[in-house]
């Protein structure tokens, strides 16, 4: 028998304990092991009512005493956070045990420490829920795709954003009430910061550029871009050029450039990323042996969590009985150096809001030549609003510093009635 010890009884916590006990002949079936639920802490005493009278569960309001008890070899850390989460998650490397978290806050910003201490320690840490919830795209990159070296990787990353994005697409709502939307069903939060602007997608790019680069990217090396300016009219314009506007978690390797972003981008609509909508992830990956994957399921709650979280406590107890550790992700820069955001190369799309006089394209034209950015394609129609009309050009590869430097001298042009809005293509063959 193995004795697992879970802090934090929150959704995903709970569920992690609901499976294990609902589910222990079945996975003692499937993976030969006996997993046990002996301790269960919590800071609210009346989360850890829900246990109700499981015998065979202690139940406290004191995590450090739970790390501590000796029954407890396996600690599941689903509490949240960074500060307590890395005190708790440290304490138990340093008694040997081994952690199993979902935490991607804590991996992103202060997973080098810990799985550095816990190679030390001779422990270990299993992160298979901390992205992409329900989809075990780790196990797969770490596992499934050990031959192979990735050097491209597409991330829908959040589905709180994804769902906005496809009710705006869907039903040419604005940002806002498709907000709201989210906000009522539960796919977003009270403050919904932390999904719409990108940052929950930059900590789970952070841990996959970790373990799939083997490169240890920090969270301020990933250029971090949100949703909320994006209008219905983009969402117009890009269907009509072919594309879907996603929130994209992007990562490539050229030439010992390591390049890693979190924004809004168009993909073509033929790319199967595309058609990932509602609250749904996925992660698309290029190897130089497999080719192209694509890992595509429910990427947050409860359930699909801590799915993740019982695959991750049924591994480690595996290798436990037999002896066997997994080394932590090993991440090295070995010459490369991450990409500055200046120096990204991009398609882009550009939608300018212009008096409807002549000589306004010749002028923005004539800017963007002056920064090397060639036009692909321009268009120009819709209603004109107190004089002004909007005016759509995607150019070919170009600079984001370029792209940024041009938009800035093209906004102090007497005829442009606000700041331009641009966003990268993320299309291969333009």
């Amino acid at each position: 028998m193995v004795g697992v010890g879970i802090v934090g009884l929150g959704t995903v916590g709970f569920d992690t304990y609901r499976i294990l006990r609902d589910y222990r002949s079945l996975i003692e079936t499937r993976a030969g092991v006996d997993l046990r639920v002996v301790a269960v802490a919590d800071a609210d005493p009346d989360r850890l009512k829900l246990i109700g009278e499981d015998p065979d569960v202690t139940t406290t309001t004191d995590a450090p005493r739970l790390i501590e008890d000796d029954r407890v070899e396996i600690v599941v850390e689903l509490m949240g956070g960074t500060d307590a989460a890395f005190d708790y998650t440290k304490q138990a490397i340093a008694l040997k045990k081994w952690v199993v978290t979902a935490n991607k806050a804590l991996l992103a910003e202060r997973g080098e420490d810990l799985f550095g201490f816990a190679d030390e320690q001779g422990s270990e840490i299993g992160f298979e829920a901390s992205v992409c919830g329900g989809i075990p795209v780790i196990r797969a990159i770490r596992d499934g795709l050990v031959g192979n070296r990735i050097h491209y990787m597409l991330g829908i990353l959040n589905g709180t954003s994804n769902y906005i994005l496809s009710r705006m697409a869907d039903e040419g709502i604005p940002f806002d009430k498709a907000l709201a939307e989210a906000q009522r069903l539960g796919f977003a939060e009270k403050d919904p910061t932390l999904d719409i602007e990108g940052i929950d997608a930059a900590h789970k790019l952070c841990i996959l550029v970790r373990l799939a680069l083997g490169f240890p990217m920090q969270m301020s090396e990933i250029a971090t871009a949100g949703i909320s300016k994006i209008e219905p009219i983009d969402i117009e314009f890009a269907k009509e050029f072919g594309y879907r506007i996603k929130l994209l978690g992007v990562a490539k390797e050229e030439e010992n450039l390591i390049e890693a972003r979190v924004e809004p981008a168009m993909i073509p609509i033929k790319h199967p990323m595309s058609n990932v909508n509602e609250a749904y992830n996925a992660v698309y990956l290029v190897g130089d042996n497999v080719g192209s994957n694509l890992y595509y399921g429910k990427g947050a709650g409860g359930s699909p969590t801590g799915s993740a979280v019982v695959s991750d406590i049924v591994d480690m107890a595996l290798r436990k009985t037999v002896g066997c550790s997994r080394r932590s992700p090993i991440a090295r820069k070995d010459g490369r150096s991450a990409k500055s955001a200046e120096k990204s190369m991009s398609p882009f799309y550009m939608r300018f809001k212009a008096q409807d006089t002549p000589g306004v394209l010749s002028r923005i034209s004539g800017v963007l030549a002056n920064y090397n950015i060639s036009i692909y394609a321009v268009v120009q129609k819709g209603r004109k609003v107190d004089g002004y009309v909007p005016i759509v050009m995607l150019t070919y590869e170009a600079s984001e510093g370029s792209l940024r430097k041009a938009k800035a001298e093209i906004d102090r042009l007497p005829f442009i009635g606000e700041e331009t809005m641009h966003i990268r293509i993320e299309d291969r063959e333009l």
